[in-house]
Parts: structure tokens; sequence; C-alpha cells
């Protein structure tokens, strides 16, 4: 899922930091910022963001949830839901009212 902001007031360090979710790391080629939010005590399910910000002030944040970690060695791929699903947008609307304060 998408979300986009024409302005944003914070970094999304701090708003993300203060909606629960940790940092992961910046992707050095693309300048993308990964953040994950666990939803119960396990690893998995969480939460999984990546921000980009752009040179007007803006963000683009792209949500999704890692149902389990990568099933094979050398893949980053995993079940990942992304988009028609109530937890995604309950967790999209939380996010849409930190980016706005």
């Amino acid at each position: 899922m998408r979300i986009y902001f024409d302005k944003i007031n914070d970094s999304p360090l701090n708003v993300l930091r203060r909606l629960g979710y940790s940092f992961i790391r910046k992707d050095a080629s693309s300048g993308e910022l990964s953040f994950v939010r666990r939803v119960g005590s396990a690893d998995y399910p969480r939460f999984h963001i990546y921000v980009k910000t752009d040179e007007k002030g803006g963000a683009q944040v792209n949500l999704h949830i890692d149902q389990k970690k990568a099933s094979y060695a050398g893949s980053t791929a995993h079940s990942g839901e992304y988009d028609d699903n109530q937890w995604l947008e309950k967790e999209a609307e939380a996010i849409r009212v930190g980016f706005s304060k």
C-alpha cells in the first residue's frame, strides 16, 4: 500500500519512531529508509515500511505486512500482504495521522 504526502513537518525517522517503528537501514543507492513494527511478541507478522523523501519536502510511504521470514537461502521473497487488508488500512490511517501532526 502506497501513501503519498506532499509536505511533511518532521523527519520520517521521528514520525515512525513515535508510532512504534524501528529503523532497519537506509538503502545507499535509492535513499529509501526501511522500518518495521512487530504486531506481537514474535518477529512475525510485522508491519514493514519503506520511505522515500523528495526534494520538495514530500514523502512516499510503501507499507506492507511481512507474514513470515524469507523461506529460501539468499532470497528476500516472503509472504507479504500489500493491499485489501483491514490491518493495513488501520495502520495506514495511523501513519497518515502521524505524518499530519
